[in-house]
């Protein structure tokens, strides 16, 4: 069979340490940065937002897409595929005509804004579409593994059918958009017939992001609708990013229910890759007294982030760009509060509640080192308050500094 091919030219599936190193983006760093000029390190510390470490969450994603574009790849270049062309072409010439090649499925990846289901699709698509288009040789043919297209503030059935129009434009140099125009069809059912004999030869899986917005439109329900024609008559996976908001959507009915099976992500839990997350970024210091990262820092982290990654990552650089322009030139407790408090106000009261949901649905486990009479003796996490204050008194030094060593400590004014 013809679709053999297709799957040939698809780059084989990575699992395990491999994915994950494939998945990984560590940027280079070299510590002769910390003694270079101010605009020199501030132009490098940018160098985090490019710092990516894959979770579960991008290991399930890649999977995911991977397996949903094999399914659509073996539709294509098929006896029914053939039969679904004409029947697409009928559409567009304004005659009625039917879905018979089946849909492949649908599926959406929903989770809270910042926690990386963006980098993670981008890194998967990466991956799998190895930055070029699948092309067949006999008889020839390009294949876009994956279109990544926004839906429609108003959820706008033909805005949504006309972008994907100018993103398969873009990519495959053809001219599709204009021949719409120029054809003066008026139907939408006319513009679904051109987009699904597109999606039909040329798109593996459609990726529509921001999917909530058809939360709050009178046109949400015709949108999917359409999507759900667009995968009957294509043959094609089609994948809806959005974020929690939208679940309530698709519980109101079995047909948008079924429709939107796939993954949910909420925000990190106090973990070994949070921990491992947060060592990795405060790596890339770029102030010129490089601090190292202590368990009472990425306690603060977590509470300040309510485990979002983006969050943390926001307040690691910000933290060091304040340090640097301020002349401190230090990342620590101090700096990360000026951070958080400066660059991060509009976000406290979503960070405060993230936080108190964790703490109320998931209870966490008292540490046995820290009980009531550990506090009686000075003794928090193993560490001895009255050692820290004998240290402080025969250095005659600050205890207060020494203290941020092992806690977050915040100084208020009195």
């Amino acid at each position: 069979m013809m679709y053999k091919d297709y799957l040939s030219a698809m780059p084989e599936m990575k699992s395990g340490e491999v994915l994950n190193a494939a998945l990984s983006v560590i940027p280079a760093y070299d510590d002769s940065i910390c003694n270079k000029d101010i605009p020199a390190r501030l132009m490098a510390l940018s160098d985090l937002y490019r710092l990516y470490i894959p979770s579960q969450m991008s290991l399930e994603i890649y999977s995911k897409l991977y397996l949903a574009l094999l399914r659509s790849m073996q539709k294509k270049g098929t006896n029914t595929a053939i039969k679904q062309h004409y029947e697409n072409h009928k559409g567009i010439i304004g005659q009625e005509y039917n879905g018979i090649v089946g849909g492949s499925d649908s599926f959406t990846i929903i989770g809270c804004s910042g926690i990386g289901k963006s980098s993670a699709i981008s890194r998967a698509i990466t991956l799998i579409s190895e930055n070029r288009i699948i092309e067949i040789e006999k008889p020839y043919a390009k294949v876009i593994p994956c279109l990544i297209v926004q839906c429609p503030f108003d959820s706008s059935v033909k805005g949504l059918l006309l972008e994907i129009l100018r993103k398969a434009d873009e990519v495959l140099e053809t001219n599709y958009y204009n021949y719409y125009i120029k054809s003066r069809a008026s139907t939408t059912d006319m513009l679904i017939g051109l987009v699904s004999s597109i999606a039909l030869n040329h798109i593996g899986i459609l990726i529509v992001d921001e999917i909530q917005n058809v939360v709050n439109s009178k046109n949400g329900k015709n949108l999917v609708g359409m999507l759900t024609q667009l995968i009957n008559n294509s043959g094609i996976s089609i994948c809806m990013v959005g974020t929690p908001e939208c679940t309530v959507f698709f519980e109101q009915a079995m047909q948008l229910a079924r429709r939107s099976v796939g993954l949910q992500y909420n925000s990190l839990c106090y973990d070994e890759y949070f921990e491992t997350l947060c060592e990795t970024v405060f790596n890339y210091q770029y102030v010129i007294h490089k601090t190292g990262i202590s368990p009472a820092i990425i306690k603060w982290l977590y509470d300040h982030s309510g485990g979002v990654v983006s969050v943390v990552v926001s307040l690691i650089h910000d933290a060091q760009e304040i340090a640097i322009l301020t002349g401190k030139e230090e990342l620590s407790i101090e700096t990360l509060n000026m951070a958080y408090k400066q660059r991060l106000n509009l976000l406290h009261s979503y960070i405060y509640t993230t936080d108190i949901k964790s703490k109320t649905t998931k209870p966490r486990k008292r540490n046995p080192a820290t009980n009531r009479d550990d506090i009686k003796i000075g003794i928090i996490n193993n560490v001895s308050i009255v050692e820290i204050a004998k240290k402080a008194k025969a250095k005659n030094i600050d205890i207060v500094s020494l203290l941020r060593n092992y806690f977050a400590v915040e100084e208020v004014c009195l």
